[in-house]
């Protein structure tokens, strides 16, 4: 099983404070460090968080965000072996090329660790925001996927659609690993057991119980079936709310899945205390 910790970006203090709990994890046995997006977070907002009893995140419009990518790159560049993901970008209020620049720039600059955890998108007020439409953000986010990696391809890019019309160039540097960018998919909502069989390298679900895992796996293989897709080619992650000990954690196992990522908050108002004592009573028995 590996452990990852979210969201390293959010919340943080200063660049010092970040590094520092990163390198800590680093240090500690933990696989991968990830980052939460919004752009904005507003006072006020109509759109229901899909992922809370009461429609809301868990955030106040103060609270730091740090950009993902940016945060990630000051992290990549102070550590050595700990990958780096988005948990998740929103892809489809993006610019595709620009955001098709950046992963290739961040899995540059950190030798191959980052991972695009993606994801469509759900609080309208934010794209209203940035000027992106909310209506057909699914269909945009598929385009964008596929756009995104013939952009990574080092080939010459041809991508025309309703999205999209790219024609006649090149973008330098591509991924570090020849199969590219891992995609991590975001979400249990839509479409996303298709996404995930036909796009996703791994899949990032906020469920917090071995058993809501496994109530989802039966639809994921049948997505992988109408794709002729292997589902053990997918490597599943789940949020764990730190519940159950070791015995939750082997029965995540059970039910398929490579990787729990623990949120920060959850570690008690000493964060450093209780990455270590995480790392030691769980993360040392795997």
């Amino acid at each position: 099983m590996k452990f990852g910790l979210i969201p390293v970006n959010v919340g943080a203090k200063s660049i010092e404070q970040m590094v520092a709990y990163s390198q800590l994890a680093e240090s500690v046995g933990i696989e991968s460090a990830w980052t939460f997006e919004h752009v904005i977070v507003p006072e006020d907002y109509a759109s229901k968080y899909p992922y809370s009893a009461d429609g809301k995140m868990g955030a106040r419009p103060e609270t730091n965000f740090v950009d993902p990518l940016i945060a990630l790159t000051a992290i990549a560049a102070n550590t050595s072996t700990l990958l780096l993901g988005t948990g998740v970008n929103i892809v489809s209020q993006a610019n595709p090329m620009y955001l098709a620049k950046q992963v290739a720039s961040l899995d540059f600059v950190s030798g191959g660790r980052f991972m695009l955890g993606a994801g469509i998108g759900w609080l309208q007020e934010e794209f209203d925001a940035v000027g992106v439409p909310f209506e057909r953000r699914g269909a945009r986010f598929d385009d964008y996927i596929v756009a995104m990696k013939k952009v990574w391809s080092g080939e010459v890019v041809e991508h025309q659609s309703e999205f999209i019309n790219w024609s006649g160039f090149k973008s330098y540097p591509v991924p570090q690993k020849k199969s590219g960018v891992p995609i991590i998919m975001g979400g249990t909502k839509g479409k996303i057991y298709q996404r995930v069989a036909r796009h996703g390298d791994g899949w990032f679900l906020p469920v917090d119980n071995p058993d809501a895992l496994a109530a989802k796996m039966m639809p994921l293989a049948a997505a992988c079936a109408e794709e002729d897709r292997d589902p053990d080619t997918i490597e599943i992650s789940c949020m764990w709310n730190m519940q159950g000990g070791i015995d939750a954690i082997k029965a995540f196992e059970d039910a398929g899945a490579s990787r729990v990522i623990v949120p920060i908050f959850g570690l008690g108002k000493d964060p450093v205390a209780g990455l270590t004592e995480f790392a030691e009573t769980i993360v040392s028995k795997f």
